[in-house]
């Protein structure tokens, strides 16, 4: 009777596992996609706007070595720690995947706020180019001569989609797809517009000058008001390591312990979990769109 009973659980076992496969099998296959070849999609796209051409196998590779070369190093470090071992190396393994996509989106965004900068003197060029009697082909061509990148790129890469055939607006178009700002954004959507229409182009380009002056000053009195609430996070975030390293220096056997046994290894990733929660938490609260 208890071999039967073991034979039912058993194939109960195995029908529900294979319909939670069928059932849920596209759905974990995406993901997967999505962690993998997904990612270093994304990278490479990322990249791409940047200007930085890379081939998606080195990525890839880059990508294998971050994680899964860092995390053997680590495991190998922490043994004969078994336990402590797979926890570390489990962790940096899944920390050197995901790490390569946020930072991308940090330089990506970098950039973004550089072009933005760049604007007001790029935008007043024109104007005082249109002014003059220049196109706006021919004041863009100013911004290339005298700005530095990441202007000069972009807009030496409309100049050169203009002089092979795309039009002047698709051109622009682009650009907003490439940088993606609210204020390229406006940007794009004035000039496209005002071609068709007609309208002072040196006007407009002069009043998106002082809404994106008007703009960063505003940015910069929000940080300004949110310095404290940052400094508080980064200073939640220090002190649990240099009071440790504090109490380990003046009493090493009271400390040694955390270090040397499993039940201290979970102790350890449970506080460092707890604290870049924190700190998260922290910097979405003080974090304010303009």
């Amino acid at each position: 009777m208890d071999r039967i009973e073991v034979y039912f659980a058993m194939a109960l076992l195995f029908v529900s596992v294979a319909y939670i496969s069928y059932r849920y099998s596209e759905r974990f296959l995406d993901w997967l996609r999505f962690q993998s070849i997904g990612t270093r999609d994304y990278i490479v796209e990322r990249l791409a706007l940047m200007f930085i051409e890379v081939s998606p196998n080195s990525v890839l590779f880059a990508q294998f070595i971050a994680s899964f070369g860092i995390g053997l190093i680590v495991f190998a470090l922490v043994l004969p720690q078994v336990v402590p071992a797979l926890m570390l190396g489990s962790i940096v393994t899944i920390v050197g995947w995901k790490a390569p996509r946020p930072i991308i989106d940090w330089m990506y965004v970098r950039r973004v706020k550089t072009f933005t900068l760049q604007m007001i003197d790029g935008l007043s060029l024109m104007s005082n180019g249109m002014k003059s009697g220049l196109s706006v082909v021919q004041s863009m061509g100013l911004v290339v001569q005298e700005l530095p990148d990441p202007i000069r790129q972009e807009f030496n890469l409309v100049l050169s989609e203009n002089k092979l055939g795309v039009s002047i607006e698709e051109a622009f178009n682009n650009l907003a797809k490439r940088i993606q700002s609210d204020d390229v954004e406006m940007f794009v959507t004035s000039v496209n517009i005002l071609k068709e229409t007609g309208g002072n182009l040196a006007e407009t380009f002069d009043t998106i000058t002082t809404t994106i002056r008007e703009r960063i000053k505003l940015e910069q009195k929000i940080d300004a008001m949110t310095a404290m609430g940052r400094m508080q996070g980064m200073i939640l975030l220090a002190v649990p390591g240099v009071l440790g390293a504090f109490i380990y220096t003046s009493d090493p056997d009271f400390m040694r312990p955390l270090f040397t046994t499993t039940f201290g290894w979970i102790i350890l990733i449970v506080v460092v979990g707890l604290e870049v929660a924190a700190y998260v938490t922290i910097s979405r609260i003080v974090k304010i769109d303009v």
